[in-house]
């Protein structure tokens, strides 16, 4: 608490220092007024943002809370005891750091374990690949299942398939994801992962195979949910690793006819319990007006979840922190939200909707940090109109940054979809996500991957959003 007092006490001498005009020269003979702000050029006019920069940009705000989390508590699939020990980080950080009205929400969710995995190629040329069930997949018999494999380019050419041509077959889908700074490729990529395993059983498959839906060349395959139609049969689906759906393209492509024995041992363990954890800065005129921003606390189970998406709770948490410590008061309320059970469907995004439906008209802007830990380039608004307008009149005080305007419309991340869909006004800082999906939901995606410095510019922007946004006259929505 010491050291919090003095970074405060520094901070608000250096305000008022700023404000007045003065020099360090006219503070007298006291060693801690005469410190200046280390970024001092290059920011803004604004003296309140010099103070978020100068502890943003020289601090390690949300890379230690994110090392905190991935190590104390490591991976975090939603429904298991690992998740719940991250509510309990949660609310025991938010404490440590000053926030108000921590409060844990919790809500059910369907369990899942992942178990042994395996697949080989048995004809022509037998070998091992690597593999990994997709969440929420069903199990293969307990010794697996052994069929030949029907070959499809891309999930295009699966639904072109006749019915019935895939009877008693496992169907492999290929199809390369593209690389992105802003991620446009996940979307189409993401089809084979989402509705692989429905479209196949259709057509008699008895169990699917994807190429990762990933932008690496490791050998690590990429999980991720998967979701089934309630009206078709469930079969297995798992997701093989680059070089290996590379091994496989290069097999089909000699036209060999291929066998595979498939092995997922996966489990369904019913309904559990998640949950949202969240905490406040409460806002000195405006308490009731509310500025929400998030991340999601659960990851999947293969890594630590440090760039997907314990980066984001770093990044939130660091930039609420930031503004607390620099001694300055928002006028709104800023609440820090980390969502549970995104991984498996966005499911805290939508209780947390449910759960406040009678208090999102006082919600004046929303946005979440889930892309990992890049650089920010760019800051784009939601649709609305006055939702546009006041995001442009702030823009200007991000070029400190290297952030600039981008045209288009955002819904302000994937756990604010369900606000943005009620209205609520949203923003999003557009991270640089070129290597994002060599990392997610792989046993890559670990601590070491942070930058420190690209976490410091992404605490850095989200701590002058928030306090932008708190003073702001806008309230970000058209008038009715």
């Amino acid at each position: 608490m010491f050291l919090v007092s003095k970074r405060i006490l520094m901070t608000t001498s250096i305000m008022a220092l700023m404000l007045a005009g003065c020099d360090a020269k006219d503070a007298g003979k006291n060693s801690e007024v005469v410190l200046k702000p280390a970024v001092t050029t290059g920011v803004s006019a604004n003296p309140e943002i010099k103070i978020l920069a100068d502890l943003a940009l020289n601090g390690s705000y949300g890379y230690d809370i994110t090392r905190s989390l991935t190590t104390e508590i490591g991976p975090r699939l939603a429904g298991t005891p690992q998740e719940a020990k991250a509510r309990r980080w949660a609310r025991n950080k938010f404490k440590e750091l000053g926030f108000t009205r921590i409060r844990t929400e919790p809500f059910p969710v369907k369990g899942w374990l992942r178990g042994l995995e395996t697949a080989h190629i048995t004809k022509p040329y037998p070998q091992r690949l690597v593999v990994t069930a997709l969440g929420g997949s069903v199990a293969t018999p307990k010794a697996g299942t052994k069929a030949p494999v029907a070959y499809f380019a891309d999930y295009e050419a699966l639904l072109a398939a006749p019915m019935g041509s895939l009877d008693g077959k496992i169907a492999y889908i290929s199809g390369r994801m593209e690389k992105h700074r802003d991620g446009a490729g996940y979307g189409p990529a993401n089809q084979k992962r989402r509705s692989g395993a429905t479209e196949a059983a259709k057509r008699g498959a008895v169990a699917v195979l994807i190429r990762s839906v990933g932008t690496d060349s490791h050998r690590f395959p990429h999980t991720g949910q998967m979701r089934y139609a309630e009206d078709v049969k469930k079969i297995p689906i798992g997701a093989l690793s680059s070089p290996d759906a590379d091994q496989l393209d290069r097999i089909f492509a000699m036209d060999k006819d291929v066998e595979i024995k498939l092995r997922l041992n996966t489990r369904d363990l019913g309904e559990k319990i998640s949950g949202n954890v969240m905490a406040e800065i409460r806002g000195t005129e405006k308490p009731d007006e509310i500025i929400l921003i998030g991340a999601h606390l659960d990851s999947w189970d293969m890594g630590t979840g440090a760039v997907d998406d314990g980066a984001g709770v770093g990044i939130v948490m660091g930039a609420a922190q930031v503004l607390m410590e620099s001694g300055l008061k928002p006028k709104r309320t800023i609440r820090v939200v980390l969502f549970g059970a995104e991984e498996v469907g966005l499911v805290g995004a939508w209780a947390y909707a449910e759960a406040h439906k009678d208090e999102l008209a006082q919600h004046v802007l929303a946005t979440e940090s889930d892309f990992g830990a890049g650089k920010i380039y760019g800051i784009q608004a939601g649709k609305m109109p006055a939702n546009k307008a006041g995001i442009a009149a702030m823009s200007a005080e991000f070029k400190y940054l290297g952030i600039l305007p981008k045209d288009g419309d955002t819904n302000g991340g994937p756990d604010i979809i369900p606000l943005d869909a009620a209205g609520v006004p949203t923003v999003r800082l557009n991270q640089d996500g070129t290597d994002y999906f060599d990392l997610h939901h792989t046993p890559d995606d670990t601590f070491d991957k942070i930058d420190p410095k690209a976490m410091q510019q992404n605490v850095a922007a989200y701590a002058t959003l928030i306090w932008l946004a708190s003073e702001s006259d806008s309230n970000f929505r058209d008038e009715k």
